[in-house]
Parts: structure tokens; sequence; C-alpha cells
């Protein structure tokens, strides 16, 4: 029986007013919407700016401009305008600052601008060269006994606590009382002290490298351990060892002077940090600026290499952490 025309009349009547319900709840809610999203997308938009500005602190550049004027000064300084650091100058001794002499004289007379610049490549040299030195061996050691395990890993765990259970001051001391103070018996103390350090770090690292697919893939493939230590294990242990190692290039440059302040670390006449510290020691009273100088130039390095170092740490931890 067909459907009369009041009833169809009163069907499309009901579904119009649906469809108008709808329309009006769905213009209802974009309009909403676009009120809530456009904040929202303002926001978003500055938040990677932000976001870097916040991973990247002023301070960082600062550390990285006074590291390179350090850095770059000691490279060039035979090229710079400077007073030869060793030639006395009667005439400027316990000398203020002045044209000539822009951060005064010592004892001697000595110009304090060029035997703090001259005094940095005697300084960067004994912390670079050991670090590097004690890096390269401890990161072979550490990766091989990472790797292997077993008795390489006991003899060289065994070989790492004797060493570190050593004085470490009483070492640098033996060594230069036996062979002798120069800058080479120096670096070579010092690079002894750092090898049991690295060699723990990276031997870590290699255990946990060991573990990932990609080395477990080159052993089921049947890769020799040498290429699977260069190819594989290697370029992953590189960045935390380097990380490490920038933070000891500071301790050792405190070590250093430390050493020259007693007298253990570079013969004069070589300019160095620390023998400038002690050679003004006893005037420091009436002419502080002769120890406080150097000092304070050897104080902000490592502040700058220790904050460098700590933030790459962080940042390689981060990158570590998302693999």
């Amino acid at each position: 029986m067909p459907d009369s025309p009041k009833t169809t009349t009163t069907t499309t009547s009901l579904q119009k007013a649906a469809v108008a319900d709808r329309d009006a709840t769905d213009s209802e809610i974009t309009s909403a919407d676009l009120d809530l999203v456009e904040p929202v997308t303002g926001a978003t938009a500055t938040a990677p700016a932000k976001a870097r500005r916040r991973r990247t602190p002023f301070g960082w550049y600062l550390a990285l401009f006074w590291i390179a004027a350090i850095v770059i000064s000691a490279i060039f300084a035979p090229l710079l305008p400077l007073w030869d650091p060793a030639v006395p100058d009667y005439n400027n001794v316990f000398g203020g600052i002045t044209p000539q002499h822009w951060l005064g004289g010592d004892t001697l007379g000595r110009d304090n601008l060029s035997r703090i610049i001259y005094g940095a490549r005697a300084s960067l040299l004994v912390g670079l060269c050991a670090v590097l030195l004690g890096a390269v061996v401890g990161g072979i050691l550490g990766m091989v006994a990472g790797y292997f395990r077993g008795r390489t890993e006991r003899v060289l765990a065994l070989v790492t606590d004797v060493v570190l259970a050593f004085p470490g001051l009483v070492l640098i001391i033996a060594i230069v009382a036996i062979l002798g103070a120069s800058l080479t018996n120096l670096i070579v103390g010092l690079a002894i002290l750092s090898v049991p350090t690295f060699i723990r770090l990276a031997r870590a690292t290699t255990l946990v490298v060991t573990q990932r697919e990609f080395v477990q893939a080159a052993r089921a493939y049947g890769c020799r351990p040498m290429r699977i230590i260069l190819r594989e294990i290697a370029p992953n242990v590189v960045m935390p060892v380097a990380a490490y190692g920038f933070i000891m290039v500071g301790v050792f440059i405190v070590v250093e002077g430390s050493l020259s302040f007693l007298g253990l670390g570079i013969p004069p006449p070589t300019p160095s940090w620390g023998g400038m510290i002690a050679g003004g020691r006893t005037q420091l009273i009436e002419y502080p600026h002769i120890s406080l100088i150097p000092a304070a130039v050897m104080f902000l390095t490592v502040l700058a290499i220790n904050y460098v170092g700590e933030r790459s740490r962080k940042l390689f931890e981060v990158r570590e952490s998302n693999l």
C-alpha cells in the first residue's frame, strides 16, 4: 500500500530538520576548533626555534671563542709581534701594565703576555698529547677486553686496578726523579695515568655495542674479530672516548701547572703557566699580577674546556639514547 501524501511530507520535513541540525553542529564544532587550533599552531611554529636556543646557550659560544683564541695564539705565537719570552728586561722588573707591556713584567722583567702565549703552547701540548696517547692505547685495549672477554679481560682488569691503586702524583714524581724533568717524560707519565680510565670506558662501551644487531649480524656472517672491532665497534666507541678525553685535557693542564709549580714539570726557561704562577708567589702581596694573571688564564681555559666537554658528553648521551 503506497504512502499517503501527508506521511511523505512529514518524513521529508523530518529529514530536512535532521540535516539542518547536523550542519549547524558541524559549523559550531569547526568554529570552536579554529579558535583552539590557531593559537596552538602559532606556538608550535616557534617551538623549534626556542628549543634550539635552549640547546645552544651563549656560554657555549663564549667557551668556544676562548678556546679558539688560546689555540690560535699558541700556534701562531712566533708570527705575532711579541717580546721574546726568555729575554729579561731589567727596566721592566715587576713592571705594571703599560702600552709596551700589556700585562706587565715578571720578576726578571720578561713580558707576561708573551710568556702566557708561549706557555699555552706547552700546556696544550702536554694536555693534548697525553690524552691522545692514553686514549689510543686505552681505547684499543678496552675494545679488545670488551669483545674477547675471558682471560684477556681478567688480565687487563688486574693491570687497570693496579695502576689506579697507585697514587698518580707519586707515580709522576717517580718518573721525573728517575728520567728527569722534561716535556716528553711529563707527557709519558700523564699518558700512563690516563690509560686505565680509557680502558674502562672503552670496555664498558664495547660491552654495550657488542649486543647490537649489526654486531650480531657481522658475527653470524662470519666476519673476522679484527674487522668487527675496526668496522663495527670502533666507530661507536670513538665518540664517548673523545668526549671524555676533551675533559681530561683540562685536567692534565691543571696537573702540568701543579707539577711546574712544584718544580717537577717543564724546566725553565721554557715558559709554562704553572712556572709563571710559581715565579711570582714570593711577591704575591706587592705584585699580585705576576701570579694572578696566568692563574686566571689557566682557570678560564680549563673552565671552557670542561664546559665544552661536558656539553659534548651530554649531546652524545642524547643521541645514543635515541638509537
